[in-house]
């Protein structure tokens, strides 16, 4: 029984004392309707509005669109070729020194050799099971200086708001030793363990588009492959376009 009633049991009719209150509130509603109804539904349609103008910068056809357009993008992955072999010596000596530990790996990070990276307006920071987003400063510096180049190449398509994913940066060395049980293709000499190695999916983007095509979707993985190809040519990273983990690995280079 509820607080408050009460139920007479010969003709189960149930008296209520805050009767008069709910009247009143029924009242109101019946007035709400009425009056106010319509400036309401005006409100919220015209807020929608102004979301989606925001969110496709002035281009709320294409927000929408799922059309499969021509980006009259060429292909650039396969220039990202750099052999582990060619280039993991240079790694090891410009980054840190493998941490054993949690203790070691929090000293880097207390001592400025390792920063935070955080999911923000230019990546995304992907569910990291073998490794942690803290990469050497010289890693985040090329790490921005890559996201703002994408973005800008993206924008001038039509596709703002571009965010790619980061799916490992550094590891300890336990961590290597459980990843390689599960995945035996990884390097015991890995330069994840250096701090200045991170991951990028170049399957998985945001942007400021309801739904990403798959015309989108290549457009935006040879975006950033250019990018990338680009920062390589000028001597600032090392990559490699890995097709088993579905990313491309980029190392930081101190010039």
């Amino acid at each position: 029984m509820w607080p408050g009633s009460s139920i007479r049991s010969s003709k189960m009719r149930i008296r209520i004392p805050w009767k008069k209150e709910l009247t009143s509130l029924l009242k109101a509603g019946r007035q709400l309707t009425r009056g106010t109804i319509l400036k309401i539904v005006i409100t919220v349609f015209i807020s929608l509005s102004c979301l989606i103008l925001l969110e496709s910068r002035g281009h709320p056809f294409a927000y929408f669109s799922t059309r499969c357009r021509d980006y009259d993008q060429d292909d650039y992955s396969r220039k990202l070729n750099d052999r582990l072999a060619d280039y993991v010596a240079a790694a090891r000596n410009s980054g840190v020194s493998p941490s054993e530990n949690d203790d070691e790996f929090r000293k880097k990070i207390s001592d400025g050799k390792l920063v935070k990276v955080s999911s923000g307006s230019l990546y995304i920071i992907d569910r990291m099971y073998y490794s942690y987003p803290f990469v050497t400063p010289e890693g985040k510096e090329l790490l921005d200086d890559i996201a703002m180049q994408f973005q800008a190449k993206c924008s001038g398509k039509g596709l703002p708001g571009a965010r790619f994913y980061l799916t490992s940066m550094t590891r300890k060395t336990d961590d290597l030793k459980n990843l390689r049980r599960m995945n035996s293709n990884s390097s015991a000499n890995s330069p994840h363990l250096y701090g200045n190695a991170f991951d990028i999916s170049y399957k998985r983007f945001s942007a400021h588009k309801l739904f990403l095509t798959n015309c989108d979707k290549k457009f935006l993985k040879e975006a950033l492959a250019e990018v990338i190809s680009r920062l390589k040519d000028e001597n600032k990273c090392w990559a490699t376009y890995e097709k088993m983990q579905n990313c491309f690995h980029v190392v930081a280079r101190k010039n």
